[in-house]
């Protein structure tokens, strides 16, 4: 919007981008405990379905736990029916019909597994899903709630990467990582059990290979990390300036600055290069040293089992089931620290998005006023203003009276649109205040008295849809034949007859598909169809030429007729005919008559229309 004078929006500083521009590196949660229970609070109305996935995770993971037992017992009948038949010792030698028996049980084990797990992720992911599809109804309601100065003071990445990229880390740990937390839990535990049911002996060399491996790869984590961070940063920064070259691509070519992007480029990328070679190659020699360690400890317990085996205290199964055991210990412990930082960082996101829906809404109004038959009398009354500490408006009074038009002029920060800001109540008065037909504005409701403005700003918004569906954006019950006309009448209709689809032409996401002021013209159509008894005009014309401003000035004028209208306006020709014009100056009214009278003072509007026409005259 022209003039306004607002707090500026943070921008996302290339470090903080990630693939895609994502936002990277979450920080941990401030209040661990407190979003932990605000996020189960979400999950109590499945209660039913949670208890049944803890129960399927406990008996998944207990069946799976008995398979290397069983098939060490396999093994031991195998072992000992070959060992009697080539001794020539006495007996049936191998029991076939024992194994046989074992591997059904075995089967059998992993089957019923196999179930109990296919049950558990389909009832966690139907949980994940309804609970993420709660806490998004209640982001989305909430965001239509916020006041608009909640998102001129942040950047809009922000905000859509806590609706988008938050929400979707959170929906999937509740449907992944819960689950394997549980299960590794189980897992840990119970193959704990087996192991020191076997042999307690090899079971403390088995648990002594675990902190060793942690003393041994501490140090290299800890560089790695500083390595990693680093290689965060860069990439951060390297997919910030990619970002910007594309998206200002003809601003590059047009200055001939394609070789120093060139060659920023290549200065990150040889810096990402250096530091993800380091952070990958620490990383990679941790698992060979942690597989050292690792098989030193398989090399131990299969000495000292292969002597508990001669010593006939241990089967020989329950050696392979052992050596199983061993190496599935180490797998669920690397999951739950894995999980734990994904915890951290799931509730760190939680956060994020809990405190969105912990920001302050827009103010509501008990028992508001409505007006049934608006005559469009508008009143500024002592208004007083300010974004931010300071005032930007101080006791500003007019008068509108029934259709009758008023022009805002003045330079650019002056504050004209801000005034129209606070006449559609984007926001609340800091003093004074703003009556329409004698009803105080801040008594009515948001919406009952936004229905009563028709509004064409100067930077014209479309929403992805049909040419059709953004001429009826502000009355979706609108005929074709209202469409039509409203577009004939923005004379945008002959331009939207010569589109492939005409009427039914779909605008992309980017509104590309369609010029500048093809857009303005739909949107002073949608005005037009809206038909409501109070129009603002901002820059209406800005992007159209000479002859399309022409016509729709005329368009407009036909549009005004009957209506109390707002028009803040650069190029002063075009208000000539205003019933009031208002000068403004650092948010101050410090002129305001018509035209002529205006002129006559030779005051601020004098030195701006003289000014300006000098301009037009020399260009």
């Amino acid at each position: 919007m022209s003039g306004e004078q607002k707090q500026p929006r943070k921008a996302l500083s290339a470090g903080m981008r990630g693939h895609g521009g994502m936002l990277v590196g979450l920080d941990k949660p401030k209040h661990f405990k407190r979003t932990l229970f605000r996020l189960l609070n979400y999950l109590k109305p499945r209660m039913i379905p949670i208890i049944f996935v803890f129960g399927t995770a406990i008996f998944g993971t207990v069946f799976s736990v008995f398979g290397p037992k069983v098939m060490g017992m396999v093994i031991t009948v195998l072992f000992e029916g070959a060992y009697e038949t080539i001794a020539g010792e006495t007996g049936a030698g191998i029991d076939f019909r024992k194994v046989a028996q074992l591997l059904l049980l075995l089967g059998a084990l992993y089957v019923t597994s196999s179930l109990f797990q296919f049950l558990q992720q389909f009832t966690m992911a139907k949980v994940a899903q309804e609970t993420v599809y709660d806490l998004r109804e209640d982001v989305f309601n909430k965001l239509n709630r916020l006041p608009i100065k909640y998102f001129d003071s942040r950047p809009y990445g922000e905000t859509l990467s806590r609706v988008t990229n938050d929400i979707d880390m959170i929906a999937t740990t509740l449907q992944q990582s819960i689950t394997q937390f549980i299960t590794a839990f189980i897992t840990l535990v119970g193959i704990t059990i087996m192991m020191l049911v076997i042999s307690p002996v090899l079971t403390l060399i088995a648990v002594f290979s675990i902190p060793l491996s942690l003393f041994v790869v501490r140090p290299l984590l800890k560089r790695s990390h500083r390595y990693f961070s680093k290689q965060q940063k860069t990439l951060g920064t390297l997919n910030g300036h990619v970002e910007e070259m594309y998206t200002g691509n003809l601003v590059v070519k047009a200055f001939g600055r394609e070789a120093h992007s060139i060659s920023e480029f290549e200065r990150m990328n040889d810096e990402l290069h250096r530091a993800g070679r380091k952070a990958q190659f620490i990383s990679g020699i941790m698992m060979p040293l942690m597989g050292f360690i690792s098989n030193i400890s398989y090399v131990l317990i299969s000495i000292i089992g292969g002597y508990f085996v001669i010593q006939r205290t241990i089967t020989i199964g329950d050696i392979q089931a052992f050596i199983t055991y061993t190496k599935q210990f180490s797998q669920p412990i690397s999951q739950t620290a894995n999980i734990a930082n994904i915890i951290q960082s799931t509730i760190a996101a939680a956060e994020r998005v809990f405190e969105l829906l912990d920001e302050e809404e827009e103010t509501t109004t008990p028992r508001p006023k409505t007006i049934a038959d608006v005559k469009g009398h508008v009143r500024f009354e002592n208004v007083s203003f300010g974004y931010g500490d300071g005032l930007l408006m101080k006791n500003v009074n007019f008068e509108v009276k029934s259709g009758e038009t008023v022009a805002i002029v003045g330079p650019t920060g002056a504050g004209k649109t801000t005034l129209i800001n606070l006449l559609l109540r984007f926001y609340d008065l800091d003093g004074g205040a703003i009556f329409i037909d004698g009803v105080n504005i801040a008594e009515m409701d948001r919406n009952h008295l936004r229905r009563l403005f028709s509004v064409v700003l100067q930077d014209t918004w479309l929403f992805r849809g049909t040419i059709k569906e953004n001429i009826a954006y502000g009355k979706p019950d609108a005929s074709d034949e209202d469409v039509y006309a409203a577009a004939k009448a923005a004379y945008a209709h002959y331009f939207i007859r010569t589109l492939p689809d005409q009427y039914d032409t779909v605008l992309n996401e980017d509104v590309t598909n369609i010029s500048a002021g093809q857009k303005q013209l739909i949107a002073i159509a949608r005005a037009m169809l809206s038909d409501a008894p109070i129009l603002i005009l901002d820059e209406a014309t800005s992007s159209v030429d000479t002859w399309t401003e022409i016509q729709i000035q005329r368009a407009i004028k036909k549009l005004m007729q009957g209506k109390t209208s707002f028009v803040i306006a650069h190029r002063l020709s075009t208000i000539r005919n205003a019933d009031l014009i208002l000068v403004m100056d650092d948010g101050e009214i410090v002129e305001s008559g018509t035209h002529e009278q205006l002129l006559a003072k030779k005051g601020k509007y004098y030195s701006l229309y003289k000014s300006q026409f000098a301009y037009e005259a020399t260009s």
